[in-house]
């Protein structure tokens, strides 16, 4: 498991562990924030470096290293 802080994502580098379609690396270009400001972030948007397609996901998934590791490797 990645070790993760929330506050940190903003423009963080990942590598997928199983690329699909040559996308491998990935920005996140947006932490997108809850309608209600006490609410905890949930969701971050990610793009691709490679053929800049994004694509909205938990933040919490990046912490499952088996599918992304932290930088690019």
């Amino acid at each position: 498991m990645n070790p993760l802080n929330h506050k940190k994502l903003l423009l963080s580098k990942w590598t997928a562990v199983k690329p699909v379609a040559k996308q491998k690396h990935f920005l996140v270009s947006r932490v997108i924030q809850p309608d209600d400001p006490a609410d905890a972030i949930q969701l971050v948007e990610i793009e691709a470096v490679f053929s800049k397609a994004t694509q909205v996901i938990a933040w919490r998934e990046l912490q499952d290293s088996s599918v992304w590791r932290q930088g690019w490797v």
